[in-house]
């Protein structure tokens, strides 16, 4: 079976996380849930293909997590206030945000109003600020791309910062800092229940009982250890029974 996709959970309206594998054509869903072990090794990677509802189309080609003709970059994230769509259709209010991701990590986002608690969740971020309400996406952008250029905050992380995030807290003077020239409508924590006491090793394995998941990122413990698995990176792998005999760089925390 093949890695063709993956959850985070709140992006699926669901309580738990998963990976979505095909087995013959079908999508199926394999939960995450804390506890579960997961027994498998990498096989060949190569383009993941695309989803159709539950149906899998397949694609041989050997680049991934996917081809050129099914990579299907969001073209609204690229988005700074100038439609790249034939016609604009983000007319539904938007929220402008501040995120942390710990320790001291700060970064300026839009999303649908509606969506605005299911998103900080779906970044794995450590709080979270609703800064203003805009009627439609193209005026979101335009003051995301003023505020990232400003203040001046990125609109965008990468999983390894959050990775080495992980096991500490956040900065609260920094994040109180940012926030105090705003009128903020809503600040939010989040907890994650991963009880970690130092960041996990960065790896790309599917064996392991399952602590949990931060965004899209998977955490497990094996051998004394515990590994952060960014999702995507699995995207495209064929997964084959039994558990690889590899050696793994343990984690800091295994040495307690």
């Amino acid at each position: 079976m093949q890695v063709v996709g993956y959850e985070t959970g709140e992006r699926a309206g669901t309580a738990e996380a998963a990976l979505l594998v095909a087995r013959e054509g079908v999508v199926e869903r394999e939960p995450l849930p804390e506890g579960r072990r997961l027994d498998y090794t990498l096989g060949e990677r190569r383009c993941a293909g695309a989803l159709d509802g539950e149906e899998h189309i397949p694609c041989e080609v050997p680049e991934a997590p996917y081809c050129e003709a099914h990579d299907s970059t969001w073209v609204c994230a690229r988005c700074t206030g100038d439609c790249l769509k034939a016609e604009m259709d983000c007319y539904q209010q938007h929220a402008v945000y501040f995120a942390a991701f710990a320790p001291d990590t700060l970064k300026v986002g839009v999303t649908k109003l509606p969506r605005l608690r299911t998103r900080f969740r779906e970044q794995g971020a450590d709080r979270g600020a609703h800064v203003y309400t805009v009627e439609n996406g193209r005026i979101a952008r335009e003051i995301e791309a003023e505020l990232a250029a400003e203040i001046p905050v990125p609109d965008a992380v990468r999983v390894p910062r959050k990775i080495n995030g992980m096991g500490r807290t956040v900065d609260e003077d920094a994040w109180n800092r940012l926030l105090a020239d705003f009128d903020i409508k809503e600040t939010y924590a989040f907890e994650y229940g991963l009880d970690l006491d130092a960041a996990p090793v960065a790896e790309t394995l599917a064996s392991g009982t399952v602590l949990g998941t931060k965004g899209r990122v998977l955490v497990l413990e094996r051998d004394g250890g515990r590994f952060a698995v960014d999702m995507r990176d699995l995207v495209g792998y064929e997964l084959e029974a039994g558990t690889s005999s590899r050696e793994l760089q343990s984690s800091l925390g295994a040495f307690g």
